[in-house]
This record gives structure tokens, C-alpha cells and sequence, in this order.
């Protein structure tokens, strides 16, 4: 989840905590002291003194959730059962320093169990899996802790749904490693430099992930081979100390007819045999950004079917102005265009990730789109290509789909600017029927709402503040919105002692005088009311989503 809305203006207080100056006078100096003042309430100072606000929440199973909890004292590794509401620690917090410092032979910097609070995910044996210092381990819940792998340092690897293997890449190829026993199986073979399987190179940021998604019985990986062979080069000379270092990577101009394209495929894991998909190579684009990959690991636009026959992708146009959905036979690499939708400027399905989802047992789509000027949701009839009907209308945006219930037809999504008179960058969560009807509100405070939904989809863990009141977690029912239970209450009594104060919310008229513009006003530390200060209005401005940083 992204950072409760109370802890974000904490990264911009530096820009704004300094000496004030006078509208008509020449700048004074800034000192030492100012500096020192300043820091006191920079993110890294400032951050530590919120206590018990839930960081790092996520669900490891329909019953289960793990955060990390933190005061004066340190960082702590909570699990909350929600079928008994009994939160307690994960790990005794000393016995797994311990075991962990034994594990990896720490000697003379040893994990320090204040500050040891690893994000972890089940293993297929119920055993917890985390990374500490570059190593993969499994620990039980008495700290017992054991390594992974045998290899110091192996490919980093994308997990099956069944927990028991995951993909990598070896030498511009795709492997799979079975965990229980280590055993690795090569299963494309023609992968060479510039041309490999399952690469993730945008030439910008590249990684040694593997680009995959597997399918829902983990016996099929779809990815693709990305050329590059005939795509130009980028080099960049570091600015560090000492001799200068140059790197390059394989990037295209705008204007150049050779650029990098994917060629898609589907690999049938227990023989090893590759699908070539039986279409044209694609433009290296998602519906989210310029790249196939906006998360590491991740392909955002490929949805399998339930029964991992078939699986729907979006092409994206070189440009972002068309975006077409077609379906793939898994077995044969039969594709079908099911519709395609174009755009004056560019077509994005979202921001966290891309809002459409397959319904192949009502053969339906779910499909995002600003048509109407808003982000909206639209059911679309994949044999005919048409779409049935508007899921979401009026003002407002859909910003994340969440989950959609193939059975009970409901789709779950975070909205913003559908509430008249809230802020509408305050997040909220709401449900809605794919056959019509009103949107329900699930998240009624008049706050910043960040969702953890479970995996079943039946509740979900909503913590919720505004620039002046702390983050409230809760657990609460995914049908009607109602909280099952308080997990925590932040308590910002360290941050406040600190000197922190909390930005002033505010509304101005735009240029036309009638549309209402929100924001957040931050006055220096040491703000004066009878002295004049200048606005600073600092934002990034393009095609993207604007922010603020410190």
C-alpha cells in the first residue's frame, strides 16, 4: 500500500523549513542552524516518530495479514489472525536475529533485532520465505531458519502460483528451479544476447528479472524473446570519483525505424516446449508506461483464463494512441482481436496497475477508458467486440480495479472526485454491479484511504488519515464496508514534540474562477505571521502523474 496521506508531506518539509524571506529584501543567509532546524523534521528524522501506524501490509493468506508495527523501541513483524481477531508477533524478535546471525555468519555486523522486520510471503511447505542481505532463507515460527539455495547468490526467480518453482533467466534463456529439491530445467534454448526470453530491458532501467506470467496450474509461463538486434545504442558516462566509467544499453530514438519489438510466446513448463504466438512481433509498450514491465516481475497486461487454456493481452501502439485486447489459444497460438480502442492523445489503463480484467466464463471484459473525459469502467461482449454498458459513469475517476467476482459480478475499485465536496485526491473504496446500478461507498470517512484486499476478496484492511488526522487502521468487511475490528491508531506525539506541524488544507479558484482547486499549504518551521513569504510551487510537469518530493 502506498504511505497513509498523514506521512507524505513529511518528504517535502525540507524545501520549506528554511529561513523565510522578506517579499522586498535580499535573501539572508541560510546557517547552520537552519540546516540543523530543517533536519530535525527531514523524512529519514522525521518518519521513525510516527508510532504504530501499520507499514508493509499485505495478506498471506484469506485469513492472515503481516505488517510491520514501530515505536521508540523499534521495528516489530505483526500477524493478524482475522478468523480469531488475535494479533501477536511473527517471529520472537531475539530468537530470529539469533538464527539468522548463526544462518549467514554475521560476525561483526550482525542483524540487530530492533530493526529486523523482513517482508515475507508463505512457502509451499507453510514455512515463511524473506530475503535478509542478498539471501533468500525459510524460517518456521519458532525462528528456525534455513537457506533457500545452495548457490550464494542464484538469478533471481519469479514464483509459481503453487509455490513449489519459479522462472528465471540463464544466458538469455528461461529456466524453471524447483525449490523442494533445487533442480533446474532449461526450457527455451535459442535465446542469445540482444534476442533473450523474458528480458527486462527498457534501455532506461532494465534488471535480471524475468518478465513472466505464469498460469493459473503453474504448468504454463507466458512471456516473450525481445529483439534488439537492429535497435541503436545509448551510452552514459558516470559522474562519480575516480575514472570515469561508460555504459550503454540498447535504446531508441523517436524517429528511428528500428526500435526495440517482443515476439510473444507460451512455454509448456513440464516439456519444455515453446508456443510461438501466431500474430506479428509487438511494440515493447504496456497500457501503464513505455516499458512490457512497470513492477519488477510483473506483466501487467496478460490475464490467464481460470483453466489456463487461453489468456488476453493488450498490444499498445508505438505511440500509446491504440490499444488493441485480443485472446490467445494457449495450446495452438490461435489469436483472436476481441476490440481495440484509440485515443487523440494516448491511451493508459492506469497508474498502480492496469485496470481491465478477462471473464472468460461470460466470454466478457472488463475495460478502463477516458472517453468520457473521466476514468471509467465499461463491460465489453468479447464475441461481438462491442461494450454492453458503462460500469462507472458521471464525475470522478477509477484509479485501480481491484478484484472482480466472475460469480457474484461484482468489481471492487479506489475512486477519486466521485464524492462532491471531498477532496478529490482522497482515495476511497467502492463496489459495484457489472449488470448495473449505483456504485456503494465502502470507505465512508472523509479521508485518504489505502486498500489491502484480501486474496479471497472478502475483506480487506483500510488505513485511512487526512494532512492533519493520523493514520486508523481497520479490518472491514469487503460486502457492506463495515469494520470488523480497529488494528491501530497512530500516535504522532513524538513527531509533534518535535516541532512538526501539520500542512493547512486548502481550496483556490482556478483561472476561470469556478473550478475548485485543492492543495496543501506548508509554512516554515519557524513561520513569523507578520513577515511575508514567497509560494513555491514546484511541480513536474508532462504526461504523467505530478508529484511533490523532498
Amino acid at each position: 500500500m502506498p504511505p497513509p496521506l498523514l506521512l507524505r508531506p513529511l518528504l517535502t518539509v525540507l524545501s520549506l523549513a528554511l529561513l523565510p524571506v522578506a517579499a522586498n529584501a535580499q535573501a539572508p543567509s541560510v546557517t547552520e542552524a537552519d540546516y540543523a532546524r530543517a533536519e530535525r523534521l527531514i523524512y529519514y528524522a522525521a518518519q521513525p516518530l510516527v508510532d504504530h501506524a501499520p507499514t508493509r501490509v499485505s495478506w498471506l493468506d484469506a485469513t492472515h495479514v503481516v505488517y510491520v508495527d514501530h515505536d521508540a523501541k523499534g521495528d516489530r513483524l505483526l500477524q493478524l489472525d482475522t478468523a480469531t481477531g488475535k494479533t501477536a508477533p511473527l517471529f520472537k524478535p531475539a530468537a530470529l536475529a539469533a538464527s539468522l546471525n548463526t544462518l549467514l555468519k554475521t560476525g561483526e555486523k550482525p542483524l540487530k533485532a530492533a530493526t529486523l522486520a523482513p517482508k515475507v510471503s508463505l512457502s509451499a511447505d507453510g514455512r515463511y520465505r524473506f530475503n535478509v542481505r542478498n539471501t533468500a532463507v525459510l524460517c518456521d515460527a519458532r525462528a528456525k531458519c534455513s537457506k533457500l539455495f545452495t548457490a550464494a547468490k542464484p538469478e533471481p526467480g519469479v514464483l509459481s502460483p503453487d509455490k513449489r518453482s519459479e522462472a528465471f533467466i540463464r544466458n538469455w534463456n528461461l529456466w524453471v528451479r524447483e525449490l523442494a529439491t533445487g533442480k533446474e530445467t532449461q526450457l527455451t534454448r535459442d535465446g542469445v544476447e540482444n534476442f533473450g526470453y523474458a528480458t527486462d530491458n527498457a534501455g532506461w532501467q532494465h534488471s535480471d528479472n524475468a518478465i513472466v506470467a505464469w498460469s493459473p496450474d503453474s504448468r504454463k509461463i507466458a512471456t516473450f524473446q525481445q529483439d534488439q538486434r537492429k535497435t541503436g545504442e545509448m551510452y552514459l558516462v558516470s559522474t562519480k570519483l575516480g575514472h570515469p566509467e561508460l555504459q550503454s544499453w540498447k535504446y531508441p530514438m523517436a524517429g528511428d525505424k528500428d526500435v526495440t519489438m517482443i515476439e510473444r510466446v507460451v512455454i509448456d513448463v513440464p516439456s519444455a516446449s515453446v508456443v510461438r504466438l501466431k500474430m506479428p512481433a509487438d511494440q515493447h509498450r504496456s497500457t501503464l508506461c513505455d516499458d512490457v514491465s512497470c513492477s519488477p516481475g510483473l506483466w501487467d497486461d496478460v490475464k490467464w483464463a481460470p483453466d489456463s487454456k487461453t489468456l488476453a493481452f493488450a498490444s499498445t501502439s508505438r505511440f500509446h494512441k491504440q490499444v488493441w485486447l485480443r485472446i490467445a489459444d494457449a495450446d495452438t497460438g490461435a489469436v483472436r482481436t476481441a476490440f481495440d480502442e484509440t485515443a487523440k492523445t494516448y491511451y493508459e489503463s492506469g497508474q498502480v496497475a492496469a485496470n481491465w480484467t478477462y471473464l472468460p466464463g461470460s466470454n466478457e471484459a472488463v475495460w478502463f477508458s477516458e472517453r468520457s473525459d473521466w476514468g471509467q469502467l465499461y463491460l465489453y461482449d468479447l464475441a461481438t467486440g462491442k461494450p454492453k454498458r458503462a460500469i462507472t459513469t458521471g464525475e470522478g475517476n477509477v484509479t485501480e480495479l481491484l478484484r472482480v467476482d466472475p460469480v457474484t459480478r461484482t468489481a471492487w475499485f479506489v475512486g477519486v472526485g466521485k464524492v462532491a465536496g471531498v477532496d478529490p485526491y482522497y482515495q476511497q473504496l467502492w463496489k459495484v454491479s457489472l449488470d448495473g446500478g449505483e456504485p456503494v461507498l465502502l470507505t465512508p470517512e472523509v479521508a485518504d484511504h489505502s486498500i489491502a484486499l484480501s486474496p479471497d476478496g472478502k475483506r480487506f484492511v483500510d488505513t485511512y488519515s487526512t494532512s492533519v488526522t493520523p493514520p486508523i487502521s481497520v479490518l472491514r468487511d469487503a460486502t457492506d464496508g463495515r469494520t470488523v475490528s480497529t488494528i491501530a491508531t497512530a500516535d504522532i506525539t513524538r513527531l509533534k514534540a518535535a516541532g512538526w506541524v501539520p500542512p493547512e488544507p486548502i481550496t483556490v479558484k482556478a483561472r476561470d474562477g469556478k473550478t475548485t482547486l485543492y492543495g496543501l499549504m506548508f509554512k516554515p518551521s519557524n513561520f513569523d505571521a507578520s513577515r511575508k513569504y514567497p509560494v513555491i510551487d514546484y511541480v513536474y510537469p508532462g504526461p504523467q502523474t505530478g508529484s511533490v518530493r523532498g
